[in-house]
């Protein structure tokens, strides 16, 4: 098993969502969890509420992110709400490490307490787990990728997370690119007749993407000009020698190995010299970061 240490690298490609999308998911979720009222905080604080002060604190090692996003739900219940972060997003913390300074009024301290912590649990735990992936081939050119398996409602923020983690994001919809899968294929009568039949109707800028689970297959697709090839649970032999033969073929095409990859085989698959590595596990397979708020 690949040893997980730390890594001190902080990713920059990491990209928060304008704030007309994320309000809306942040008040659709406070709203689920409020519900009627917060019966608790109404009631403590029926003439009106006080200023308070809490820390947030790490409570075992990882990588935090999405503090941004869960500043802003504070802010949705109080305007003049701080929240100071202490680390930077992307930052690997250890446990008992303060992660952040909160500063406003109880009412929304405490009511924005649950929603804003499984928030940035959820999304430091994937981020932790995407690192140790990306770490395991940081030193060769091939680049890790998520997918679409993502909790419904969530993708955007999970593909952020990842993005916080150092991945790259592959599709964030199925209007992002065409990607012909096994179904697709099957359902057109083989990989030409399904580029063909897309390559007619799609807008100039998409590129075709292909799964394929044999060399007949990547031949196949090489013959009908895909664009990007998807090698699918392949072994690794047959990987690599579908690696040559694209190259040898085309050196544009990018190529994507894809299919039970583990921090165990992550790295001889990028030695195979793919471009892409894409796996859902980060997001699938992930626990979350424990984080828990104390009042000062």
């Amino acid at each position: 098993m690949l040893k997980q240490d730390k890594s001190d690298k902080i990713y920059s490609r990491a990209v928060l969502p304008p704030a007309l999308v994320l309000d809306r998911l942040l008040q659709d979720w406070l709203v689920e969890d409020i519900g009627r009222g917060d019966r608790t905080t109404q009631s403590l604080f029926p003439a009106g509420s006080p200023v308070g002060s809490a820390h947030w604190i790490v409570k075992e090692a990882g990588i935090v992110a999405g503090l941004p996003i869960t500043a802003r739900v504070f802010q949705l219940l109080d305007s003049a709400f701080q929240f100071m972060p202490t680390v930077a997003e992307g930052q690997w913390c250890e446990a008992g490490q303060i992660a952040a300074n909160l500063e406003g009024r109880l009412d929304a301290l405490l009511t924005g307490e649950r929603v804003a912590l499984n928030l940035a649990m959820r999304l430091s735990g994937i981020a932790t787990a995407t690192r140790r992936y990306v770490d395991a081939i940081a030193d060769l050119p091939t680049q890790f990728v998520d997918t679409r398996k993502t909790t419904p409602g969530l993708r955007i923020l999970e593909k952020y997370a990842t993005q916080v983690g150092g991945a790259v994001n592959h599709r964030m919809g199925l209007d992002d690119g065409v990607m012909i899968k096994d179904n697709h294929i099957a359902a057109a009568g083989g990989i030409g007749q399904a580029i063909e039949q897309i390559r007619n109707r799609i807008p100039y800028p998409l590129t075709i993407e292909v799964e394929t689970e044999s060399l007949e297959q990547v031949k196949e697709a090489l013959d009908h000009g895909a664009d990007i090839i998807m090698l699918d649970n392949m072994p690794l032999e047959r990987m690599q020698e579908a690696v040559g033969v694209i190259r040898d073929r085309n050196t544009r095409i990018q190529i994507e190995a894809s299919g039970n990859i583990t921090l165990d085989s992550i790295r001889a698959i990028a030695e195979t010299g793919v471009d892409y590595i894409s796996s859902s596990a980060p997001i699938t397979r992930s626990t979350w970061l424990d984080l828990s708020m104390r009042m000062v």
